[in-house]
């Protein structure tokens, strides 16, 4: 990443990154289960002071179906965790912002963060007190009804799946990108505005 970027530019860009490896995910996921697996591996492949033979690593179909779900499994939910990041990168105390959909995304993703994080093979709701029996709904993207999740199996239905996700990720680094566009012409007026009652 460029040096020069802000904290929040950064995080804008990781959220960027996560949604290429979600669509690159889900491509590989599509393709395999469609028995078109459009990538392999070297005979050889050596990296640093590893090497491995084709035979060690390389999939049959059904090894790559599966891996691939579980690999698209977890760039959805890295989705969830960029989201998280970028906002309160950017905004700071998420939960504190005038935005109701600035809100509803973080905790969104928070929550869903936190099932994977937790336990990301096996997925469970662990909802804070102040987020239960809640529902959080930002219009045309996602929409989570906490009421009793909590302590429940995870499942995609609850929160409308991997793209309610990603337009989730979508949603958020556009409205990120905008409050940090709006903070810089602020910054910069008030600039302008000091630098002109000087002289």
């Amino acid at each position: 990443m460029d040096n020069n970027m802000t904290e929040s530019e950064k995080h804008i860009g990781l959220l960027f990154t996560a949604e290429l490896q979600f669509r690159l995910a889900s491509a590989v996921r599509l393709a395999t289960s469609l028995g078109n697996q459009p990538i392999d591996l070297p005979v050889t492949w050596t990296h640093g002071d590893h090497s491995v033979r084709y035979g060690e690593i390389a999939l049959r179909r059904d090894q790559a179906d599966y891996a691939a779900h579980f690999l698209l499994r977890s760039a959805t939910y890295l989705l969830a965790v960029a989201v998280k990041d970028a906002i309160r990168a950017v905004v700071g105390d998420p939960k504190a912002s005038a935005e109701s959909d600035i809100r509803t995304a973080y905790q969104v993703a928070r929550l869903i963060r936190n099932a994977f994080a937790h336990a990301p093979f096996s997925l469970i709701w662990s909802i804070d007190p102040d987020c239960r029996n809640r529902a959080f709904e930002i219009a045309d993207v996602i929409r989570l009804d906490t009421t009793d999740l909590n302590g429940t199996a995870f499942d995609w239905h609850h929160y409308g799946g991997p793209l309610a996700l990603y337009r989730l990720a979508q949603f958020a680094r556009i409205q990120c990108s905008g409050i940090v566009r709006r903070l810089e012409r602020s910054c910069r007026f008030r600039q302008t505005w000091s630098t002109n009652r000087e002289t």
